[in-house]
């Protein structure tokens, strides 16, 4: 995950429209990285036409309801209500023309950079999930199954991994629903296990955007919605409306409750 400070490296996007509709939550008045409405981002986001490799598609890794959900989504996308969101191996493939704030340059020349839940490539054994956009609603649908690579208890996936997928969650929708780069806090409370290699359906909502800050819930749940796996809730912000000068970085809160 992108997390605050030097690890808050920006969220997102150079891409193509998919839709038109109007915002039904106040926007955040500042001057923006891109300047962009929410359609131009999700524009940008969804591009029609790249050569990376988009990681949100179905493989032969994908259970029946892993499947059959993502395509009940993706019949959505027709009508311009949902957006597939597509998930390349590196945030550095999303922010291409943004400029960074507080002067963030990566120390490192590696080239191999990879999104934390982008970093299993064996397809099934790490996260295998897909993000839905809703742009006029503002909230998001994550479709997550977890692989054993991602075991905690024997046969069951780590409460740190449906965290982290929380908050990468939270982090695309904050981006695109109020140009939110940052979390600022994270909190989650774990109610039951998920089993590796089943589905988790993660739905997240932004509550509110105020003092230039996007507050938001997140449900982890089966599909029938029978059990529930985890609630969290989170606040990110625009790296601009924090006001601090390159030396100082913003606070990073995360609390877990058992």
């Amino acid at each position: 995950m992108m997390r605050t400070g030097f690890q808050g490296v920006a969220r997102l996007v150079h891409h193509k429209a998919l839709y038109r509709s109007p915002h039904t939550l106040p926007r955040l008045h500042l001057a923006s990285a891109f300047g962009s409405s929410t359609d131009s981002l999700v524009a940008r986001f969804c591009g029609e036409k790249t050569d990376l490799k988009d990681y949100a598609l179905p493989n032969a890794s994908w259970c029946p309801d892993m499947l059959s959900l993502y395509q009940e989504f993706l019949e959505k996308t027709k009508s311009g209500s949902w957006v597939k969101l597509p998930s390349f191996k590196s945030n550095r493939d999303h922010i291409r023309g943004l400029k960074l704030p507080f002067g963030l340059v990566a120390a490192s020349d590696k080239q191999d950079w990879r999104l934390f839940t982008r970093s299993i490539q064996l397809e099934g054994q790490g996260y295998e999930y897909v993000i839905f956009f809703h742009p006029s609603e503002k909230k998001s649908v994550c479709l997550f199954q977890p692989g054993p690579y991602l075991e905690g208890a024997p046969g069951f996936a780590h409460g740190g991994s449906l965290a982290a997928l929380m908050d990468e969650t939270y982090s695309k929708t904050a981006y695109l629903a109020g140009e939110g780069l940052f979390t600022l806090s994270f909190n989650i409370k774990f109610k039951n296990l998920i089993p590796v290699g089943s589905l988790a359906v993660l739905d997240l909502q932004v509550e509110k955007i105020e003092d230039q800050k996007l507050y938001m819930s997140c449900i982890a749940q089966s599909r029938d919605k029978q059990t529930v796996y985890a609630k969290s809730s989170g606040k990110e912000t625009c790296s601009l409306s924090l006001g601090l000068p390159a030396t100082t970085q913003p606070t990073t809160g995360r609390e877990a409750e058992g």
